[in-house]
């Protein structure tokens, strides 16, 4: 097995190089910020930047936050040579799912996930603590589930798309590309691409791009 290298210099990152426990070799951190080159995070060094990822022999995994910018950092990679076959994967030891899941490269799930059967898990996915996934659920590539959310069985989540802490989705729900559940959130119907949804039961609150529209709270 390779070495890895974490890049971005996160909090995700940190909680990666934590869940591993010394049973993988960590190079160190790659950052797109020069500040913090040569710092030291949870032990590990900072490297320096992307382009030294065509000159060090070891796996990858993209730990920032924000699907869109970790498919951002992946293109940029992508420019620089680095192909699909050089993205780790990590599944915490204290994760829960059947032997076979299917789960793309460079994609997260750290401890206490629960995936319970026939879910299909898309590349570039991070999977946050005690989330749940049921059965039949789709999370399409660069998907963002935070802390504490759950799926019901069938629920299919778009690339990008990004589910807030402790939300939770009805079965069935289809959630599209781009779009954001809040935190606490209940969805009983789809959500549209690239909107932004929050409430119990959730309502849209923002159109990407546009003014954040006004809630009942607000209006009274």
């Amino acid at each position: 097995m390779r070495d890895l290298l974490l890049v971005g210099a996160s909090g995700l990152a940190r909680e990666v190089a934590a869940g591993l426990g010394g049973a993988r070799q960590i190079l160190g951190y790659l950052d797109e910020d020069p500040g913090r080159y040569g710092r030291r995070l949870g032990g590990l060094p900072v490297l320096g930047g992307l382009e030294l990822a065509r000159d060090l022999d070891a796996d990858l995994l993209v730990c920032v936050g924000s699907g869109r910018a970790r498919r951002g950092i992946v293109d940029r990679l992508a420019g620089l040579g680095i192909g699909a076959d050089r993205f780790g994967r990590f599944v915490s030891p204290g994760a829960h799912l059947p032997m076979g899941t299917p789960i793309g490269p460079g994609s997260i799930l750290l401890a206490g996930v629960v995936v319970t059967t026939d879910v299909t898990v898309g590349a570039h996915v991070v999977v946050m603590p005690n989330a749940t996934l049921t059965h039949d659920n789709v999370l399409h590539d660069y998907v963002t589930i935070a802390a504490g959310a759950a799926l019901g069985g069938y629920v299919v989540i778009g690339p990008e798309g990004y589910l807030g802490m402790n939300a939770s989705v009805h079965p069935r729900m289809r959630i599209g590309t781009g779009a954001v559940v809040g935190m606490g959130a209940v969805v009983l119907t789809d959500v549209p691409p690239n909107e932004t949804w929050a409430g119990v039961p959730a309502r849209r609150i923002r159109v990407d791009g546009a003014e954040p529209l006004l809630t009942a709270g607000a209006r009274r």
